[in-house]
């Protein structure tokens, strides 16, 4: 199987599981991602989407071996904006290496954690290519100085550097990443549904507004939020001390 898919207390699991090839972006890896994040996106009872991987590499980026190709589904500039665009959070948690297009999944997901043992590259331009495609989820997160020196040296960089530079939130010792991410899925599956998703539309539309229209935007939303189902619900769990309704249950 290429790609894992369960769901487990509002958590979508998409799991790279290509090992012998190691996660490389093929055919079959790229269909099997699209289709984890669409049944995510379709499922309500889905809160939270998780990307990780079997074996010792995330992602080894574009696949050079280019055998046993099935035919392409989702193109991989659609599965980045499937994860950008998911009013549901996608975290990717990294215990090996991500390379090239590995990068690219790295920094399309809204959080992004990985083991400090876990390196990065843009190593396209070693092999005659360039970070193309994952440039447009990978610049907004990085300086342009830090982008010259990764896209142009084809740097491995260690985990803590990544978050450094902005391309993940977080690099945490091995033996403490699972905790780390259960906490981080906890706090995540606490959010109303509604919340998330307006949450993620903030972080996408409002740094692009200036400044009157941003106010003017946002002060209609905020005032639409306060008038939500969701909100009342929300207010009333806070007042009664008790999980709000969307909470999962074991």
């Amino acid at each position: 199987m290429t790609v894992r898919y369960e769901v487990t207390r509002g958590v979508a699991v998409v799991t790279l599981a290509e090992v012998d090839n190691r996660n490389a972006l093929n055919a079959r890896l790229i269909n099997g991602i699209g289709d984890g994040l669409t049944a995510a996106l379709a499922d309500d009872a889905v809160r939270v989407v998780l990307l990780t991987h079997d074996g010792p590499v995330f992602c080894a980026g574009a696949d050079l071996k280019g055998g046993g190709q099935e035919p392409a589904r989702f193109g991989f500039p659609e599965v980045l904006s499937l994860m950008q665009d998911s009013p549901k959070p996608v975290v990717a948690v990294l215990r090996g290496p991500a390379m090239g297009g590995g990068v690219g999944l790295a920094a399309a997901a809204d959080l992004s954690l990985a083991s400090t043992d876990v390196t990065f590259g843009f190593t396209e331009v070693r092999i005659g290519l360039a970070p193309a495609m994952i440039s447009v989820v990978c610049l907004p997160k990085l300086s342009k100085a830090d982008a010259a020196e990764l896209f142009l040296t084809g740097r491995k960089i260690p985990a803590a550097r990544a978050a450094e530079v902005g391309l993940i939130n977080r690099a945490v010792p091995p033996a403490d990443l699972d905790d780390a991410v259960t906490e981080l899925l906890h706090e995540l599956v606490a959010g109303s549904p509604g919340g998330l998703a307006t949450s993620k539309e903030l972080l996408r539309d409002v740094p692009a507004m200036d400044r009157a229209a941003a106010f003017e935007h946002t002060q209609a939303l905020s005032a639409r939020l306060f008038q939500s189902p969701e909100a009342a619900e929300g207010i009333a769990a806070f007042r009664e001390k008790r999980p709000a309704s969307w909470v999962p249950r074991d």
